[in-house]
């Protein structure tokens, strides 16, 4: 845990940032966290880990002072810190490119204060990133009013809304099911049935988005290393340039597959898909694929202006590694036009 570089502030209004040509980024974390910090452990289904669970799947990792109760929250609490930790990395990238700050919000957090999406985050906000990290079971939904205030605000000339639903993980009542999932990712810290992503779902079928995110899926790796096999993209369809010189994205055990719910067409393109582990058996794989959708980009259309992106929210953190592939990722969507 490394001393911050400035000094930091938390629960203080935010202070808007000027228009000035150059985008202006937003991180929307959509879960209540006091709901997903206060499920009670011994709850083997959707929640996520105490730090607990953590340092004993990552062990040595965890154990330096810096983490001992005394200087950090303990249980599930430390867990969600550990997410917004990792996202450090790329604020101070997209704060260094675009000379404004990233806002970070949350749906209701720590202190809390409820905060829905509308012109409080959106009068400022040339890029909204919504990371879907709550469990469908906290019920976590867009409301009519937040459709509409992302809708009129699409309407503006050089906005990119950025919805990134995670992983669903055993949604089958079939146990077999179930346990093939959890040997194909492979990470003790995600339980038999891990679900994600009901207000991004939410946002998707008001924004008429047809993309659905199904599965939790390893991706391959080069040889008999831990380096993420490269994305097969098609840079004919990426006209927005996000994958240049983009040959990877992070590993993660469990990444989710962005299923298109309609076909495939000028405004509804696949930018990238990534290799699966065809090593470890899965349904997704035992109807014969062998790459799932990873990056999706729908450009303007009709009285939508602005761009809509989708992407998931464990390409931004640093929980896994970065590379400087993902690096240039971060900076091409800071400078998107």
């Amino acid at each position: 845990m490394s001393t911050p570089s400035s000094a930091r502030t938390y629960n203080q209004d935010h202070i808007p940032r000027p228009q000035d040509g150059r985008r202006r980024i937003s991180i929307y974390w959509a879960w209540s966290y006091p709901w997903e910090a206060q499920r009670d452990p011994a709850e083997i289904y959707n929640r996520f880990s105490t730090i607990t669970e953590v340092r004993l799947a990552a062990w040595p990792a965890y154990e330096t002072p810096e983490y001992t109760p005394a200087t950090f929250l303990q249980g599930i609490a430390g867990t969600l810190e550990l997410f917004h930790r990792s996202t450090l990395a790329f604020q101070h990238l997209a704060g260094e490119t675009t000379g404004h700050r990233v806002a970070v919000f949350q749906r209701v957090d720590q202190a809390g204060y409820r905060l829905p999406i509308d012109e409080r985050i959106l009068a400022d906000t040339d890029t909204l990133m919504v990371f879907g990290l709550d469990h469908l079971l906290s019920d976590q939904q867009a409301g009519p009013e937040e459709s509409d205030a992302i809708r009129n605000w699409l309407q503006r000339e050089g906005t990119c809304l950025l919805l990134a639903p995670h992983h669903d993980v055993g949604f089958t009542d079939d146990y077999i099911q179930r346990q093939t999932e959890f040997r194909h990712h492979g990470d003790p810290l995600v339980p038999r049935q891990q679900r994600f992503g009901r207000y991004t779902r939410s946002l998707m079928t008001a924004l008429d988005v047809p993309v659905h995110n199904i599965w939790g899926l390893r991706p391959a790796v080069v040889g008999d290393t831990t380096r993420i096999a490269p994305l097969t993209s098609f840079p004919d369809l990426d006209e927005r340039r996000l994958l240049d010189n983009v040959t990877t994205f992070n590993f993660h055990p469990h990444l989710p597959h962005y299923q298109l719910t309609a076909p495939e067409n000028g405004s509804l393109r696949v930018l990238g898909r990534q290799p699966v582990d065809l090593t470890r058996p899965h349904p997704f794989t035992a109807e014969g694929n062998t790459e799932f959708n990873a990056l999706i980009w729908m450009p303007p259309e009709g009285m939508r202006a602005g761009d809509i992106v989708l992407v998931d929210s464990t390409n931004f953190t640093t929980l896994f590694g970065g590379t400087d592939s993902l690096k240039n990722f971060w900076h091409n969507l800071a400078v998107m036009k």
